[in-house]
């Protein structure tokens, strides 16, 4: 099969990328490398792998790109709370227009595999979100996949994942997803500080969100046109039962503040039954993505020219 990823030098993506090319697919990466290319070079070695240095905000090369394909993964998006309040205007160009792009372009006999996001959800206290709760985005990163998402759905032949908020070791390693930014810190800074510490989250590691989409490929006409939340019950944790966590590893130090809040509001609890219906399981727990972090953070080291240390 021939598949257009975009944003295939991501987090997600690229863990992906290697599942399916073990799996025979022919590749073709889409990515404006915003955040560099390096994590895509162990790819090139493969005949059945290329890549696309452009941007979804380019229509023209979007239709060029689509042309022969059989099946596009859309992944590329502004991804985070922060990173979408930082610049709204860019946030809403890339995930809002450059999806409405992707399927413009797209014929209507070319699935769409669609990354959305939990975030839609917002904060819902007390309830267990099913794809079927109304959603109340509360940040612009939510509002705008939302939106993605509303669109995608319209066009019709697509699959819609809400991931739970990922977190995990990936060629292109993330330190703005809360597990990774708690190990990272309680690592290199041997403490935290942490605010709402009841709120709730609902993770998933960032393998089986990649192993989600080989899924959806193998059983696509049985689950096409339909939305799914994709996680796991059993790893929705609040940010104490985290630190909980670390702790035990680490022996870092912990300060719940008491003064001040985390200004992203996001605290809800989700249903995953929809897709564990069709045959899908995550297969790496929370504690397990835990040690691999704590690992992998000994190998990681960001510098400060202006810290002599």
């Amino acid at each position: 099969m021939k598949i257009l990823l975009t944003g295939g030098a991501g987090f997600i993506g690229t863990t992906l990328i290697p599942m399916l090319l073990e799996n025979k697919h022919d590749v073709t990466v889409f990515d404006n490398l915003m955040y560099g290319g390096t994590p895509l070079l162990p790819f090139f070695k493969y005949p059945n792998f290329k890549f696309i240095h452009d941007d979804i905000r380019n229509k023209n090369a979007v239709k060029e790109s689509v042309k022969d394909k059989d099946l596009i993964i859309h992944l590329a998006a502004i991804v985070g709370f922060s990173a979408c309040r930082n610049d709204p205007t860019r946030a809403k160009a890339v995930n809002y227009l450059g999806t409405k792009n992707i399927v413009d372009s797209a014929s209507k006999n070319q699935p769409i595999f669609f990354a959305s996001t939990g975030s839609n959800y917002g904060a819902l206290v007390d309830k267990i979100c099913t794809e079927e709760t109304p959603l109340n985005p509360l940040s612009i990163y939510g509002k705008t996949k939302t939106e993605a998402e509303n669109y995608v759905i319209g066009r019709g032949n697509f699959l819609a994942y809400r991931f739970a908020t990922g977190f995990g070791v990936s060629p292109r390693l993330r330190l703005d997803l809360l597990p990774n930014e708690f190990a990272y810190q309680a690592v290199k800074q041997k403490y935290l500080v942490v605010y709402e510490k009841h709120f709730i989250r609902t993770f998933i590691h960032v393998q089986d969100m990649a192993r989600a989409f080989i899924h959806g490929i193998k059983n696509f006409k049985s689950m096409k046109n339909e939305i799914y939340n994709v996680g796991s019950e059993k790893l929705n944790f609040s940010k104490q039962e985290i630190c909980d966590m670390i702790i035990k590893e680490t022996g870092a130090y912990v300060h719940y503040a008491e003064v001040g809040s985390d200004v992203d509001k996001r605290n809800y609890e989700v249903s995953y039954e929809k897709i564990k219906k069709t045959g899908y399981r995550t297969t790496i727990s929370f504690e397990k993505g835990i040690r691999e972090l704590i690992k992998a953070m000994n190998a990681v080291s960001i510098t400060n020219q202006y810290f002599n240390t």
